[in-house]
């Protein structure tokens, strides 16, 4: 289907209907499948004849989310996981052995950190943070066994904006792959591939499910590279299930749609706190005043629904303004049609140790904010009341 346009793929790629000619999506909920005899179970099992075998692995609703995303993508391949950080660790599995070594941005979800500090490099993996921007610090630390360069971008939760280009540039320089957290653009508002990215890595919690009901991850990339994901998945089970993707394929239907809406309400959100006196800096690439604003307009189709921004106080000013609001939701997930509110200091980003917070620049006075799609002038109206306190 790569002949027609973003919506249209988003809506009927990967759809293949049954006898039934169901016109939905159905849900394949089983664990396996029946043959006609042994020979196709045989011929199956040892990869002879392509078909489903058992739900870890392979499941016909898993199978619709999974090229549906990667259409969108305009990839090759995506295999879907069981939550955004299952996708990382089977990009880990599959990619990294003892004795190899990662750069990785400091600009990343707290648990990206916690990933490779406390377990990658339990198995002999070497991991350093780098500035995402400082493209000379991650050029200084390129090593012979340097094998995978790993960023988010739009960062959580600074929106720190990376040249995917440069960097894709430089790991391919050195034989190494470049890894996108694509997470808070999502396919509508970047594609890291077009750019040079060998994989992208999604948390399909987010802006792909955008209800809040799921949990979910996917890779995308080229059919090869992705042959060893595919492996991991299917080996050790960190697997999506099919009422879970499905989910999600409802999701892609209206991502555009949505991620549209959260970006032009962002922006709304940002411009009112960057002229109100009691915030001192706003973290919002689609801002001019952003150092990352022209990169982000040369990469993006837009900026996105995650608004940080820090206040005079620390802690105790940033949790007034979370603890006084009245109807945005206080949590960490973000990517929702409802508003969500966090103080990454204390939690997405809590278990950083106080040196890795400093030089990721998570402040106590830092809050952020996951744009939804209630009206935004009570969006604004909400934050109001904590900000007038302080």
């Amino acid at each position: 289907m790569s002949q027609y346009h973003l919506d249209t793929l988003a809506i009927r790629t990967g759809h293949e209907r049954t006898f039934e000619g169901e016109h939905g999506e159905p849900i394949f909920l089983t664990s396996s499948f029946v043959y006609k005899n042994a020979q196709e179970a045989a011929d199956k099992f040892q990869g002879r004849e392509v078909g489903n075998i058992y739900s870890r692995f392979t499941n016909p609703t898993v199978s619709m989310f999974e090229k549906r995303l990667a259409a969108l993508d305009g990839a090759e391949r995506a295999v879907a996981t069981g939550s955004g950080m299952g996708a990382i660790l089977a990009v880990m599995m599959a990619y990294l052995k003892a004795g190899d070594h990662v750069i990785c941005s400091r600009d990343v979800f707290g648990s990206t950190v916690g990933l490779f500090e406390r377990y990658i490099c339990k198995f002999g993996v070497e991991v350093d943070f780098v500035d995402l921007t400082d493209l000379n610090a991650w050029q200084s630390l390129i090593r012979p066994n340097t094998k995978m360069l790993f960023i988010e971008s739009p960062s959580n939760p600074l929106a720190v904006v990376a040249d995917i280009q440069a960097l894709a540039n430089l790991a391919h320089a050195h034989d190494a792959l470049l890894v996108v957290d694509n997470t808070f653009c999502t396919p509508v508002l970047q594609q890291p591939i077009k750019f040079g990215a060998d994989l992208i890595v999604y948390s399909a919690t987010k802006y792909i499910d955008g209800q809040g009901r799921a949990l979910g991850g996917a890779v995308v990339g080229k059919h090869d590279l992705l042959e060893d994901v595919f492996g991991v998945v299917r080996t050790l089970g960190p697997s999506m299930s099919p009422f879970n993707a499905w989910v999600f394929l409802k999701g892609l239907e209206t991502l555009r749609l949505r991620m549209n809406a959260h970006s032009q309400g962002a922006q709304q959100l940002a411009e009112w706190l960057e002229a109100h006196p009691k915030v001192t800096k706003v973290y919002y690439s689609g801002l001019p005043t952003h150092p990352g604003h022209e990169l982000a307009k040369k990469q993006q189709q837009g900026f996105g629904g995650i608004v940080s921004f820090e206040v005079e106080g620390e802690r105790e000013a940033a949790w007034k303004i979370i603890d006084s609001t009245q109807f945005i939701s206080i949590t960490g997930n973000l990517g929702d049609v409802k508003s969500t509110i966090s103080h990454p200091a204390t939690t997405t980003h809590g278990k950083l140790s106080p040196e890795a917070k400093e030089a990721a620049g998570i402040k106590e006075g830092l809050v952020r904010v996951s744009v939804g799609l209630e009206d935004i002038r009570d969006i604004i109206a909400d934050l109001s009341r904590g900000l007038d306190l302080i």
